[in-house]
């Protein structure tokens, strides 16, 4: 079945594969983004957003799924944190998120059945340091989704993906040679790094009726980083 689903971000990385995976299906896409390139390019209409400084969207009427791409990867010894790091990565992975979702709430509402993905990270579940406030601020975000899958059930179901290091543009400053591809790839049970189609697919998953009985749930396409010791 074609759906109507709402990209919050999806201009790069995770979110762009997903857009094309999601346009190649014939679903009916709007986004909305700082960027409107290359989702524009997708003939997907995109509204203007800007998740540390969200407003209200004007969306379609029904709304079949929406999913919160925005994140940041602040990384930085916990004595070197400020504040203003904190509230950046809060802002950005969670109120930005609050924000779209009461954005849109009527037009899940106004659908059979709705869903919403967001996204997490692997340092919530696995300590990292230098993760303290990216970890805390995604932190948060699963637990405003349980929360938010007990509020809304049983018409909109809410789930959380929590990758692990995935190759995107976000992620770039740690993969941008082939040592530290090797070193990272290492540190996962598979030997890998996540490839965002791979997440997309994912997405794509829980949005479909195929997850009609999940919800609530964080997945953790981490290469079994959280939770597999090879040793």
């Amino acid at each position: 079945m074609l759906r109507s689903s709402l990209l919050i971000g999806g201009n790069s990385g995770i979110g762009l594969a997903t857009a094309r995976l999601l346009a190649s299906r014939g679903d009916r896409l709007t986004a909305a983004a700082r960027n409107p390139s290359p989702l524009a390019e997708l003939d997907i209409p995109v509204l203007p957003f800007d998740a540390e400084n969200p407003a209200p969207l004007d969306l379609p009427p029904v709304l079949d799924g929406l999913i919160y791409f925005p994140g940041s990867i602040t990384l930085k010894p916990f004595h070197r944190l400020t504040a203003a790091d904190f509230l950046h990565d809060l802002h950005v992975n969670l109120l930005g998120a609050v924000s779209a979702i009461q954005s849109a709430l009527p037009a899940l509402k106004a659908a059979p059945s709705a869903s919403i993905v967001l996204f997490s990270t692997v340092a919530t579940a696995q300590g990292m340091p230098f993760h303290a406030s990216i970890a805390a601020a995604k932190g948060a975000v699963e637990g405003l989704a349980l929360s938010l899958a007990a509020e809304l059930a049983p018409k909109i179901r809410v789930n959380v993906i929590a990758p692990s290091l995935t190759d995107t543009p976000l992620a770039a400053t740690l993969l941008n040679s082939e040592a530290k591809r090797e070193a990272s790839a290492k540190r996962h049970p598979l030997q890998q790094v996540g490839n965002p189609e791979d997440v997309a697919a994912l997405v794509a998953f829980l949005l479909s009726d195929a997850s009609s009985f999940i919800t609530g749930q964080i997945l953790r396409p981490d290469g079994g980083l959280s939770s597999v010791r090879t040793f």
